[in-house]
């Protein structure tokens, strides 16, 4: 047997809420023990996401996908009408793309709820 993340009964914009609350609980999982420690010191902050060639690796991915979430939610937020997109913008700069995209697919099938293309 097994294990399915997304039941076809399931609506996508419901799987999308999930993701977003997982968006915010495991990545600041870890970053609030960091800051409980340290404060928000963003030199000491830069230096933790750099300081090898791995975490530069995931560091440098992680700023590539939010520029290309905030163009593309641009893009299909003009083409689609989708409102409140200011929310993904502020969600990838407080908590990351794994919420900002997320978000943004939720919003994105609210407004394709609202004004379905005919068929």
């Amino acid at each position: 047997m097994t294990s399915k993340i997304w039941n076809p009964g399931m609506k996508p914009k419901t799987l999308y809420l999930v993701l977003c609350l997982a968006g915010v609980v495991i990545p600041y999982w870890q970053f609030l023990p960091w800051v409980l420690q340290h404060g928000l010191n963003l030199a000491l902050f830069s230096r933790d996401l750099f300081a090898n060639h791995i975490s530069a690796f995931f560091g440098m991915d992680v700023v590539v996908s939010a520029v290309a979430l905030l163009v593309f939610t641009r893009i299909e937020s003009a083409r689609l009408g989708i409102r409140k997109r200011w929310l993904v913008i502020l969600a990838v700069l407080t908590v990351g793309v794994s919420l900002g995209l997320p978000l943004f697919l939720y919003l994105r099938e609210l407004e394709i709820e609202r004004n379905p293309s005919p068929a």
